[in-house]
Order: structure tokens, then C-alpha cells, then sequence
């Protein structure tokens, strides 16, 4: 399962995958492209049921082995939504989050100058005070006004496909629940085992959120750290070197309750590639 950005990052592990009777369930979220749902909302708490929804649906398949079900989410608030799933959802037996925000109000703060974010903060408290007392607030652009696109994301081609499944008109009000979204929480002590895989001086998600994800963790854990690359570029490079490491990584958590693996909780593991960028 992916955030809006996980088509690019999927694409790879079907070659990890496929000999091993692995079965792919790809999410598309409420509202985007031509999904069910309220284009003119982004609500993270929305994502996540919809999310436990899928893993139920995927228990009353015949083909689907109930419990031996993980889950794979890239691309900042897919990384992040793959945390808040395993933390709430123990059907999920192992997770792999990818390039995470952890904490949504320290990412929206960073994308500005401190002038920037003081006026931002204060066109929220005004949009909020419109709708209670007209019934009906602002709509903006989601990479333009709630996000702030990097010099990088202006000039990718990496995710054209997806770019034109986004809503380019959405709810003010969606950057609140954003402010409020705490992968970090739902890290805090997981024993899901959890690999994190990040990309070192990403200027899109914080490096840090993926550190930060991977220290609190308190069960199996690995941090992977993608060097010599950047956020959107690391989605066409270095997946010789990532993806057996996903597939391993799944090989090793996701199996039926007839099998049994004994691992310490506190195992864990930091690895950093660097190979030479193209």
C-alpha cells in the first residue's frame, strides 16, 4: 500500500516478488484520480480507515493468506500512514515505510521561512473562523499552498503519471489535520517489525523523520540510507540494492502463525548505500 506517490516506487518490487506467490494489494486513495470520494479533501485520518479497510478486504480473499499480511508505504505521507497502519492494526506483520514524514507540523514548518510559517498559522486560524461563520472555506492548491514544492519537484519528471491523479483544488481546513498527523506517536515502542528507509539530506521529507521513526521503534527494526541521491531521484536509483532488502525484510516477518521465527525485540540494524550516482 502507497501514498500518492507509491506508483514510481511500486514498480520494481513485482521482480522481487512475483517467484515467491506474493500478492499485491495497491490502495488508491479517496479523491484521487478517478477513486470514490470528496476531491476538495485531504484527510490523513480518512486514509488511515481506509487503509484498515483494505487489509480486512484482503482477509476475505481466498488467495490472500490472512495472517501473513505487510505493508509497504513511500512517499511522505504514504511512508508515514504505513507507520500509523501497523500501529493500530496488529494484522499487519511487518512494515516497510519509505522516505516518511513523522511529524506534520514540523514538516510544514520547515518547508518555510519563520515570517512564512507565523502568516500561514494565521490564514489557518482566519480560514477557520470563515467557515464556522459563513459555512464554507478557502480552497488551494495542495503542492502550492500546503506543501511548498522544492526547486527539485518544480523541474522532476519522476512522478508525471501521478501529478495528474492529484487534486489541484482542495480544503484549506485538510493542512490542520496534517498539523496534526504523528506517525512518530504511532512509532513510539512499535514491536511491528519496521524497516525505514531514508534519503540522506532530503530537502522533501526530512532525513531525521526516518531516523527519528526508526530510534523510537521498539521491536525488529533496520534503517536503510539511501546516499548520493536525492528524494525524487532515489526512486529510479540504488532499487538494486533496496529492493532485495524490502523483500528479505518482508521473507523474514510476513509468515502464516504455523511458522514461527524467534528474533529479540531490540534487534536492529543501520545500513547506508552509497554507489556512485548515474
Amino acid at each position: 500500500m502507497a501514498g500518492p506517490e507509491g506508483r514510481q516506487a511500486l514498480r520494481p518490487l513485482p521482480r522481487g516478488t512475483h517467484r515467491r506467490g506474493v500478492r499485491r494489494a495497491r490502495l488508491r486513495l479517496p479523491g484521487f484520480g478517478d477513486s470514490e470520494g470528496d476531491q476538495g479533501i485531504l484527510s490523513p485520518a480518512d486514509q488511515l480507515t481506509d487503509l484498515r479497510n483494505s487489509v480486512t478486504y484482503l482477509t476475505t480473499r481466498d488467495d490472500v493468506i490472512a495472517d501473513a499480511i505487510g505493508c509497504f508505504g513511500t512517499g511522505g505521507t504514504g511512508g508515514g500512514n504505513a507507520v500509523l497502519l501497523a500501529g493500530v492494526d496488529p494484522r499487519i506483520r511487518a512494515v516497510v515505510s519509505q522516505v516518511p514524514v513523522a511529524d506534520g507540523r514540523d514538516w510544514l514548518h520547515r518547508m518555510r521561512q519563520e515570517h512564512e510559517w507565523i502568516a500561514y498559522l494565521s490564514a489557518l486560524e482566519e480560514d477557520a473562523k470563515l467557515r464556522v461563520t459563513t459555512g464554507r472555506g478557502r480552497t488551494v492548491h495542495p503542492r502550492e499552498e500546503i506543501m511548498i514544492p522544492t526547486p527539485e519537484r518544480k523541474t522532476t519528471t519522476i512522478k508525471a503519471d501521478v501529478d495528474e491523479r492529484i487534486p489541484t483544488a482542495i480544503s484549506l481546513a485538510s493542512a490542520e489535520q496534517i498539523l496534526e498527523y504523528r506517525p512518530i506517536d504511532a512509532a513510539d515502542g512499535l514491536l511491528t517489525p519496521l524497516m525505514v528507509i531514508g534519503v540522506e539530506a532530503d530537502a522533501t521529507t526530512p532525513t531525521d523523520h526516518a531516523e527519528a521513526l526508526y530510534e523510537v521503534a521498539a521491536g525488529p527494526k533496520a534503517l536503510i540510507m539511501q546516499r548520493k541521491t536525492s528524494h525524487y531521484a532515489a526512486y529510479d536509483r540504488y532499487w538494486t540494492e533496496v529492493t532485495p532488502r524490502i523483500v528479505q525484510w518482508f521473507d523474514r516477518y510476513v509468515r502464516p502463525a504455523d511458522v514461527r521465527v524467534e528474533s529479540s525485540a531490540g534487534s536492529a540494524s543501520i545500513e547506508n548505500l552509497e554507489v556512485a550516482a548515474r
